[in-house]
């Protein structure tokens, strides 16, 4: 453990976060390695399951969660939103819609960056706008390959069911009419890190007149084939910090 700062309760939580380092553990082992009283670290790591900075896996242990690699991802440089740059301009070409990309803070989905259709209707999203994660297709697909619980958790009051994240992952792409926002259509497939971990979406809006009531068919091929182009980008670089840290990483 590094030096105590003084604030008990800061550094008991560092603790547990520091044995866990080596990998998932369990309430006893946790004990055992921190020498913390078993119900203070009870209510700690209780305390940071709650907060996302620690998880529970199939077993029941605790691991590192979710929310650091989301902090790690939003205090560096995001490269992989320049180098996306030029695949989100392509993809706004070819489809004659507005493009995003979306990465999941918390309890929300945050826009990195967006080429918007120049003219007419279009679904505007500027970046940095925050967005539910309970409805739209890149909702779905920032959710679709979570752990289990995550996924329960995150259909509680969602607009979609299990059987459309089902579909998700069979086809590898999501789609969504009148969800977010009515009279929209959107269509959003994964950008994954070295790992094979979902880090991202990229993602088509636009009136659903144009997009049809059946997005997915019309423009899944474009959407995943700009997705697989970014992820390819994050392999080809994996030690680089691409803002979409993979939480495996």
């Amino acid at each position: 453990m590094h030096s105590p700062s003084g604030i008990g309760v800061i550094d008991k939580s560092v603790m547990i976060m520091d044995a866990l380092e080596a990998g998932p553990a369990t309430l006893a082992q946790l004990v055992e390695c921190t020498g913390l009283a078993r119900p203070t670290l009870h209510r700690l790591a209780s305390a940071l399951v709650h907060h996302r900075f620690l998880s529970r896996d199939v077993r029941g242990r605790y691991v590192i969660g979710s929310r650091l690699a989301e902090l790690a991802a939003a205090a560096g440089d995001d490269q992989l939103v320049s180098a996306a740059g030029p695949i989100l301009l392509k993809l706004r070409d070819v489809t004659g819609e507005s493009t995003q990309i979306f990465r999941r803070q918390g309890e929300a989905r945050v826009c990195v960056a967006s080429a918007e259709r120049p003219i007419g209707l279009r679904d505007s999203i500027p970046v940095g706008t925050q967005l539910s994660m309970k409805a739209g297709s890149a909702a779905q697909v920032l959710l679709a390959w979570e752990d289990h619980e995550r996924l329960v958790e995150g259909l509680w009051r969602a607009r979609f069911t299990p059987t459309v994240l089902a579909g998700v992952r069979r086809r590898g792409w999501g789609e969504s009419l009148g969800e977010r926002e009515p009279g929209v259509a959107s269509v959003s497939a994964p950008v994954r890190g070295p790992s094979g971990r979902v880090i991202a979406a990229v993602s088509i809006s636009g009136p659903i007149e144009r997009l049809s009531r059946q997005p997915g068919r019309k423009f899944a091929g474009v959407v995943v084939a700009a997705a697989h182009q970014l992820t390819e980008l994050v392999r080809a670089n994996p030690d680089a910090n691409h803002g979409l840290q993979d939480a495996d990483d």
